[in-house]
Formats: C-alpha cells, sequence, structure tokens
C-alpha cells in the first residue's frame, strides 16, 4: 500500500486544527495569567515563571500550552521535531523552492529577513503570504528593527536608535510603531529590543543600546517589551548575558567580557530580568565569552550560562534564539565552516531552541547534525523534543496573533 503523502490537503486540515488547539491552549492559559495578575491581556507562558523569578517567589508555570505542544511533538520523527529548531535565511523577494518545501515538509520553522529580501511594503507583505503558505499558516518570520541604521525595513520605523530614544514614553511609542509596521506586512518576530547595558568605555553596543546605566535601560527595554506584546509581536531581549562590555563585535571576531558572575548579575543581567518580567517571549543568546560564568565556552554554547543562570536563575521558559550561527566569534569557537553543524549541537546542548542560520548553505548542515547527534545520543534526542515543544507553543501563539 503506498504510504499516505504528508503534504496532502487532509495533512495540512489536521495541521491546521493541531495548530488551532494549542493556540486555544496558550490564550486560555494567558488569559488565567493576565487575570490574576490584573494584565491587559493574554500573556505568554514564559510571564509566569518570569514575574516569579524577577520578584524573588518561586517559579510558577503556565502548563497548557507547553502539555498540547509537547503532545504533539510526541506524534512528530527525530527529524520533524528537528525543524522546529531551524531558522532560515535565503536571498531575494521571492521565497526559493528549497525554503517553501522546507517549510511545507516541516524542515524548518520559519525565516530571517535581510535588507535584500525587503525593499518595499507591498514586496514584504507579498513575501510573508507566501512563506505562511508554505508553513500552514505558523511560521516564525523574523529580522531586526532596533532602530536607526539597524532596521531590516528602512521604511518601517523607527527612525531614531535605540542610543538616542531617552525616555521610557519615547520608547514605548517606537516600538508601539515598530510592532504596528511589522503586523502590517506579516513580520511577528523582531530580533529586539537590545538589552545590553553598553557603559563600558569603547563598548561596541554603545550606539545601539539604550542610554544609561541597568535601572534606565531596564526601564526601556520593560517599555519596548510591552509595546510589542500589546501589539501582537514577539520580542526577543538580546544579546544574553549582556554584550555591553564588549569592545569587539562578536560578528567580527572573538569577544570576552570578564566581569564576575556577581558583578554581572548586579549590572548585566538585570535588563534580562526586566525583559523576562514583562513578559517576553524569547530571548536571544550571543556568542561572546564570560570567563566568570563558564571557562570554556561562549554563551550560546555554555551549559551554566543558558540553562543554569537563564532557565535556572533567571527562571526564563520561553525560547532561547542564538545570535547568528555564522558569527566569526562562532568560526573561532568551532573552527571550520563546515563546523556551523557542530555549532548547532552544541547550542542544543546547551540549552539553546532556535539556530538562527544566516549564511548560504548552513540549513542542511546544522540539520544534518542535530539529527545525526541526536540519533546517536538520547539525552540529546530529549533535548530536541524539550525545544521543539516550546518552539511550537510560541509558533501556535503567533498563529493565532500573539
Amino acid at each position: 500500500m503506498p504510504r499516505r503523502s504528508t503534504h496532502g490537503p487532509t495533512a495540512i486540515r489536521r495541521r491546521r486544527l493541531m495548530l488551532l488547539l494549542v493556540g486555544l491552549a496558550a490564550l486560555v492559559g494567558g488569559l488565567i495569567v493576565g487575570a490574576a495578575d490584573g494584565g491587559e491581556g493574554p500573556a505568554p507562558p514564559s510571564s509566569v515563571a518570569a514575574r516569579s523569578a524577577g520578584s524573588g517567589r518561586g517559579v510558577a508555570r503556565s502548563s497548557a500550552a507547553p502539555t498540547a505542544a509537547r503532545a504533539t511533538v510526541a506524534r512528530m520523527s527525530l527529524a520533524r521535531q528537528v525543524g522546529e529548531l531551524l531558522v532560515i535565511s535565503f536571498s531575494g523577494t521571492t521565497p526559493p523552492a528549497y525554503l517553501t518545501d522546507a517549510l511545507h515538509g516541516g524542515r524548518a520553522a520559519g525565516v530571517i529577513l535581510f535588507g535584500g529580501n525587503a525593499p518595499s511594503t507591498s514586496s514584504v507583505r507579498a513575501l510573508t503570504g507566501r512563506v505562511q503558505r508554505a508553513a500552514g499558516g505558523d511560521a516564525i518570520v523574523s529580522l531586526d528593527q532596533e532602530g536607526g541604521d539597524i532596521r531590516t525595513l528602512k521604511f518601517a520605523p523607527p527612525t531614531t536608535g535605540q542610543a538616542r530614544q531617552g525616555s521610557a514614553a519615547v520608547v514605548r511609542a517606537n516600538a508601539g510603531a515598530a510592532a504596528r509596521a511589522l503586523r502590517a506586512v506579516g513580520v511577528n518576530v523582531t530580533l529586539g529590543p537590545v538589552a545590553d547595558v553598553a557603559t563600558t568605555p569603547g563598548s561596541f553596543m554603545a550606539g545601539r543600546a539604550f542610554p544609561g546605566g541597568a535601572a534606565a535601560v531596564s526601564a526601556a527595554v520593560t517599555a519596548a517589551v510591552g509595546a510589542y506584546r500589546a501589539s501582537g509581536v514577539a520580542a526577543a531581549a538580546k544579546h544574553f548575558p549582556g554584550d555591553g562590555g564588549a569592545t569587539e563585535n562578536t560578528d567580527n571576531g572573538s569577544a570576552t567580557i570578564g566581569r564576575s558572575r556577581t558583578a554581572m548579575l548586579a549590572r548585566d543581567l538585570v535588563p534580562f530580568r526586566a525583559a523576562i518580567a514583562a513578559g517576553a517571549p524569547l530571548v536571544m543568546v550571543g556568542h561572546a565569552r564570560y570567563p566568570g560564568l563558564d571557562p570554556s565556552r561562549i554563551a550560546s554554547q555554555s551549559h551554566p550560562i543558558v540553562t543554569d543562570l537563564l532557565r535556572g536563575t533567571l527562571g526564563f521558559d520561553g525560547v532561547v534564539i542564538t545570535d547568528s550561527l555564522e558569527a566569526k566569534a562562532v568560526d573561532d569557537a568551532t573552527p571550520g565552516r563546515a563546523d556551523v553543524g557542530l555549532a548547532a549541537v552544541r547550542s542544543l546542548a546547551a540549552g539553546d531552541d532556535l539556530m538562527l542560520l544566516t549564511g548560504p548553505g548552513s540549513f542542511p548542515l546544522a540539520r544534518t547534525a542535530l539529527i545525526a547527534a541526536a540519533t546517536r545520543s538520547p539525552a540529546l534526542r530529549a533535548r530536541v523534543a524539550e525545544s521543539a515543544a516550546r518552539v511550537i507553543a510560541l509558533r501556535a501563539q503567533l498563529a493565532a496573533g500573539g
């Protein structure tokens, strides 16, 4: 008997029903949390744990969406689970066949857009429509829209960079305007705000971070995350655990931040606590080295930083996404272009959920390496399932409108 196609109309209807059920579970859980907290709307799954961690209370978890997502993952093959961990890039204003095939077949969770993908409002709207049709309506569509020069959508706000956005009110207005513009063209994840405290002389983040010390940056991050959340766009606070002390951009080379754990907790981690407490559904982990936190691995590949610190100490239970695995700092940590696969495996083992792939040819390398490593290791296979469930819950929320 011929095997039933996984791409036919019946399978697509089943997938849409699954998304509806997971999305409803997430929405109901969020409404309950919002009512208990006196909030204005649904809360992301991470926000309960975040508020508890930020206040010093024990971590409470919203179990409805993760439970539904875990049940979905249990029915997936390993290859399909690995697909939930990959965000990929492409060239041009029309998604190529390999991309739409990957989204349709569950081999990727979504895309990141760059300037060459996004010349105009109409072209981006058409592009994201094709992406969502291929994925069945729940693809992650992400980009950088920090403000000023760091804007994938040059036609959209904010025209002012974070470093020149003074008050929380200004930040809130700018983030709200950006979120509405992103939603209008089909973008549902913004890789921001920058939550780094860039008070170190010569910090490469000084031109991109909110001005001031930990308290001022925390207030701005809270305002930005809240504005994005209110408009249905998922924010990813970055670059955990804080790149403000680096004088070298990790895109271009290795960076080491020599602060102690105590100093990091008192300064660099404060805005990330604020982002989590404000309901940020994602946190982006950077690629700098922090010998005071982990003497061996860069942040994105560090279990002590991602799992022990971000998930344990800060109580974050949302989606952890890596910064680009094509960064020079990653190459330095895992020498050789083909080792993007090794970087993905190390990031998974550290506790990251989504691997951000921005270079040509990275997608098959990372996917093949993750499947092979998880096939050999029961512990890594469990990590794949754990991360896939988080991503599925996020995608259901995005498909339901945030």
